[in-house]
């Protein structure tokens, strides 16, 4: 949904505007505060607010009165340490809220993350914008025959286009009739000669989940990192995973030593089983190695092989 013009100007002028501060600030974010992130067809990704940087996870860690003495080097051998090992709380002291706009089938799944703080757009008082989310040819695909809730291969561009077209005559009719139940200008028809409008919570009842909706999103930066380690992963759905790749951009600009140990020890990092970790000894010893002596299932053994790129 557009922004209204004055929550638009708002985000302009907060985003040129500049302020003294006693507190540590990330230079990176300061340079992209409230400023817009375009995702997929109508969306956007904006940081409105945050708490803390590279240094306070230092200072929470070693429990230390300001920055201390230590040295940049130390600092960054920290905070891997911190990650590799899964102390957890210090990440806990850094927090940041999002303004997200997503397709509602995305908040949906958004909010099944319950580790955050939400405000949502309200369809009870406001009235939905005409705007909808329409996948590209290339992101249509067939059910994948492996994974119950994945996508197969592209479908045809003939069938694309008639695809296509349908979503978007559905969402066109959907929200047409949407108007006629809100009855705003008063200008009822034949059926409704009274002018009676049906109250927004009702009549929002008849959108379809791919119209946008807004929320804003404040979590801390631990909580953060496990997001965008599931939603940023290949096996995540497109739509949201498209949201997960602008916001780990905007975590390497907000705390740059913690985004490299992100990508190090969770997003491009992997645990093992205890039968995998056993099998991977075999393997450097020059041993072979089966599925069926492994203690792992197929499916398993078939994400492990694929892991380490060997064959199946």
């Amino acid at each position: 949904m557009p922004l209204s013009p004055p929550l638009e100007n708002d985000a302009q002028n907060l985003h040129q505007q500049t302020e003294t501060t006693r507190r540590e600030i990330s230079s990176g974010l300061e340079e992209v505060l409230y400023q817009e992130f375009p995702v997929l067809d109508h969306g956007f990704v904006r940081v409105i607010d945050y708490m803390g940087n590279d240094n306070a996870i230092v200072q929470a860690a070693r429990v230390s009165y300001g920055k201390g003495t230590k040295r940049k080097t130390e600092d960054r051998g920290l905070i891997h340490y911190l990650l590799r090992h899964s102390h957890t709380t210090p990440f806990e002291m850094c927090e940041i809220k999002f303004h997200i706009k997503m397709p509602l089938f995305v908040a949906r799944q958004w909010l099944r993350h319950r580790t955050a703080n939400v405000n949502e757009y309200s369809a009870r008082y406001s009235i939905m914008d005409k705007e909808f989310y329409i996948p590209s040819p290339e992101h249509l695909a067939v059910q994948s025959s492996i994974n119950r809730q994945g996508r197969g291969e592209t479908l045809s561009p003939e069938y694309s286009r008639y695809v296509m077209d349908l979503l978007r005559d559905d969402a066109e009719q959907v929200y047409g009739h949407y108007e006629e139940l809100l009855n705003e200008d008063g200008a009822g028809n034949i059926i409704n000669p009274e002018k009676e409008c049906l109250t927004r919570e009702l009549a929002r009842t008849n959108l379809s989940l791919n119209f946008y909706t807004q929320m804003y999103w404040k979590i801390d930066l631990h909580n953060l990192m496990h997001f965008l380690t599931l939603r940023a992963d290949p096996h995540a759905q497109y739509e949201i995973r498209a949201y997960a790749d602008v916001m780990i951009k905007l975590l390497e600009q907000w705390v740059p030593i913690t985004y490299e140990a992100f990508l190090q020890y969770r997003k491009e990092g992997a645990r093992l089983s205890k039968n995998a970790m056993d099998t991977v000894k075999k393997l450097l010893k020059g041993q072979g190695a089966t599925q069926e002596e492994s203690g792992m299932s197929k499916r398993e053994w078939q994400e492990f092989t694929e892991m380490l790129d060997l064959p199946c």
